[in-house]
C-alpha cells in the first residue's frame, strides 16, 4: 500500500505583484491538475502475488463464455464449482475488454448482485472480489454499471469478516471516485454514518481502507457543499485525529490515509476553524516533531508518503490563522517545529528532492507572521543551511529549482520584514554573495524576488550599501525611502510575502537595478 500550450507574446516588463499572481495562478493550475490525477487512482486488492503481478490473469473472455461461467456460478452441482466458476470469472474480468462485454449482458449484473446477497460465505467472497475487478475499470461506464451492488457493498460494511469489509471499501472507493451517480445512491444511504462506525474497527486493513474510501469521497467536486459538512457533523473527524496521534499505536499506512483526508477537508475551507479547535494543528505539529525523530533513526524512503500530507496540512492551517494567535502551545515548540523541519528538509534532499518545496512552503507559512519562529531560524543559525538550497541544479529539475529558490528567498524577505534587528544579523555571512548570483540568473521571478531582499535589507540597513560589494564611488547616493512599499493581499490556502514594490520592471524598480548593478561594477579591487 505503501505502493501533468500555447505561448503567447507579451511584454517583458511587469512589477513583482504581477509575477506573484501569475505564480498563484500556476500553482493554482499545478494543484488541481494533481487533484485530477488523484481523482482516477485506485486501488486493486488480488489475492495472491501472481494475480497481483498479472501473472494469474486468464484470457479475455467472450460472451458465450461468460454466460457459461455465470450459469454454473448459478446452477453448479456444488459449491466448489461455483466457486471455481467465478474465479475463472473473475480472473478474465482482468481485461478491459472482458468487463466491456460483461456488463452490456443482458442480466449479468443482476446475477452478480444475486451471487453477492446470496447465503454461501465463499460465492459472496468471489462475487465481490468480481465487483472489485470491475470497480477497478478504466472506463467510467462499468462503474455506472455497478450501481445495483453499491447498496448491498454498503450494508456488508456492518458484517463481521474484516476481510470482506476491505473488500467492500476498496471497492466502494473505486467506484465512489468514479461516478457521480454512485455518490449520489450512496450519500442518502448513510456512508457517512458507515465509515464512522468502520473507522472504530480495531483491525488496521480496516483502517487503512476506511482512510482510502474516505478520502476518495473527499476529492468529489462536489465535497465542500454536500459531503464534508455530515463528516464533520459525525465522529470521523475525532477519531481520525487519534488515529494520527504519534506513539507506539501509530500506523505509518492508516496515517497516511487520514492524512491526505485531512488535507483535503483542509483544502475545502468549510470550517477550518473547527478542525483547530479539536486539536488538528497540534495533532500535526506533534506528527511533524515525531517524523523528524524517526528520520535521524532510519532511512525508510516510505516516510515521505505520510511527510508530504503533514506539511499540506500544517502549511494550509497556518494560512488560516496568524501563528501567534494558534495557541500557547505552537509558541512553547517553535524552535523544535523550526528544527524538526530543517531535519526533514534535509531527508528531502537527499531521498526525494521533489519534497523540498513542500518543506519550504511550510517554512515560509511558518515565518510569514510569526517574529517568534523568524528569531528561530536566526539563534538556531539555520540561515547558511537555508542559503545552500539556492543552487540545487544538479539534484532537482529545474522548474522545482527555480521554485525552491523563490520560496528560499521568500523566507528570507519573511525574516528582513521584521525589522532592522533581523536585518542586522542577516546582513553579514554569505547571504550577500548568494544574493547577487540569483540576480544574475534569467528567471524573472527570482530576479524579483532577490531584489526585493536586497530592498529591505537597504530600508532597514543603508549603511550596507556603502560597504562590502556594494561600495559606490560614483553616482548619487542611494536613498532606500524612495522606495514605498504597500500592503498586498493572501492567496488562498497560501501565505506569500505580503510587501511588494509599487510599479514593474520600470521606474524605481528599475532604477533600483541599476543602482545594485552600478555599485556592483564600481567596487575596488583588492590589491
Amino acid at each position: 500500500m505503501w505502493s501533468r500550450r500555447q505561448s503567447h507574446l507579451r511584454r517583458v516588463a511587469c512589477g513583482v505583484e504581477e509575477l506573484r499572481c501569475r505564480r498563484r495562478e500556476q500553482e493554482a493550475a499545478l494543484r488541481k491538475a494533481r487533484r485530477e490525477q488523484q481523482l482516477v487512482s485506485k486501488r486493486l486488492l488480488r489475492e495472491s502475488p501472481e494475480e497481483a503481478a498479472g501473472e494469474g490473469a486468464a484470457a479475455v473472455l467472450g460472451e458465450a463464455e461468460i454466460q457459461q461461467f455465470l450459469r454454473l456460478a448459478q446452477r453448479g452441482t456444488d459449491e466448489k464449482e461455483r466457486e471455481k466458476a467465478l474465479v475463472s470469472l473473475r480472473r478474465g474480468l482482468q481485461h478491459l475488454e472482458t468487463q466491456q462485454t460483461f456488463i452490456w449482458m443482458e442480466g449479468s449484473m443482476r446475477i452478480l448482485v444475486g451471487l453477492l446477497t446470496c447465503n454461501r460465505a465463499l460465492l459472496q467472497l468471489e462475487a465481490a472480489r468480481c465487483l472489485h475487478e470491475l470497480s477497478h475499470s478504466e472506463q467510467s461506464a462499468v462503474a455506472e454499471a455497478c450501481l445495483p451492488a453499491t447498496s448491498y457493498l454498503l450494508i456488508y460494511l456492518s458484517g463481521h469478516s474484516s476481510d470482506f469489509i476491505e473488500l467492500c471499501l476498496y471497492t466502494l472507493g473505486n467506484l465512489i471516485v468514479e461516478s457521480e451517480a454512485v455518490r449520489r445512491h450512496l450519500l442518502p444511504q448513510g456512508i457517512v454514518p458507515a465509515l464512522a462506525s468502520c473507522i472504530q474497527s480495531p483491525h488496521v486493513a480496516v483502517l487503512e481502507a476506511v482512510g482510502y474510501t474516505l478520502s476518495q469521497l473527499l476529492q468529489a467536486k462536489e465535497a465542500p457543499e454536500k459531503i464534508i459538512p455530515h463528516i464533520l457533523d459525525s465522529t470521523l473527524l475525532q477519531h481520525m485525529l487519534q488515529l494520527m496521534q504519534p506513539g507506539p499505536k501509530l500506523n505509518p499506512g492508516v496515517a497516511v490515509e487520514f492524512a491526505w483526508s485531512l488535507h483535503y477537508i483542509i483544502c475545502s475551507q468549510v470550517n477550518n476553524a473547527l478542525l483547530i479547535t479539536h486539536g488538528a494543528l497540534s495533532t500535526l505539529v506533534l506528527l511533524l516533531l515525531d517524523l523528524a525523530e524517526v528520520v535521524q533513526r532510519t532511512e525508510d524512503v516510505g516516510l515521505e508518503l505520510l511527510a508530504c500530507p503533514v506539511i499540506r496540512c500544517l502549511s494550509n492551517l497556518l494560512a488560516e490563522v496568524a501563528t501567534e494567535d494558534v495557541g500557547g502551545q505552537m509558541e512553547l515548540r517553535d524552535e523544535r517545529i523550526v528544527a524538526a523541519l530543517f531535519i526533514l528538509l534535509e531527508f528531502f534532499l537527499q531521498k526525494q528532492p521533489s519534497l523540498l518545496p513542500e518543506g519550504l512552503w511550510l517554512l515560509n507559512n511558518l515565518t510569514a507572521n510569526s517574529p517568534t519562529l523568524c528569531t528561530s531560524l536566526l539563534s538556531l543559525d539555520l540561515i547558511e543551511p537555508l542559503l545552500q538550497l539556492l543552487s540545487l541544479s544538479n539534484v532537482v529539475t529545474v522548474l522545482d529549482c527555480i521554485y525552491v529558490s523563490l520560496q528560499v528567498l521568500t523566507v528570507l524577505c519573511n525574516v528582513a520584514e521584521k525589522g532592522p534587528a533581523y536585518c542586522q544579523q542577516l546582513w553579514p555571512g554569505p547571504l550577500l554573495p548568494c544574493l547577487l548570483n540569483t540576480v544574475a540568473l534569467s528567471d524573472t521571478d527570482v530576479v524579483g524576488q532577490s531584489l526585493e531582499l536586497l530592498q529591505l535589507l537597504f530600508l532597514y540597513q543603508p549603511e550596507g550599501l556603502n560597504s562590502g560589494p556594494f561600495s559606490c564611488q560614483a553616482g548619487a547616493a542611494f536613498n532606500p525611502a524612495s522606495f514605498k512599499i504597500h500592503q498586498g493581499s493572501l492567496g488562498p490556502r497560501r501565505i506569500w510575502r505580503r510587501k511588494v514594490f509599487q510599479g514593474g520592471f520600470n521606474g524605481h524598480y528599475r532604477h533600483f537595478l541599476l543602482t545594485v548593478v552600478g555599485g556592483i561594477l564600481h567596487r575596488p579591487t583588492l590589491g
